[in-house]
């Protein structure tokens, strides 16, 4: 597996619950949990981007519900 330069999020605390992110090029980033750093999400930004505006607007709050 290449070696990726990994940043981790400043919103992730000092525990195992940390998340880290990758963009080895402009179209590519890639998402990792501290936890499970060889199980990698690889998305593109526009992607991540939507994701992001919809968890903040609670469009996938329902994704949560029982």
């Amino acid at each position: 597996m290449r070696t990726h330069q990994w940043r981790k999020s400043s919103y992730s605390s000092t525990g195992n619950a940390c998340l880290y992110v990758s963009a080895p090029d402009s179209a590519t980033i890639r998402l990792r949990e501290s936890d499970k750093p060889d199980t990698i999400l690889t998305t593109t930004p526009n992607a991540l981007a939507a994701l992001i505006r919809s968890t903040k607007a609670g469009r996938l709050d329902h994704l949560g519900t029982a």
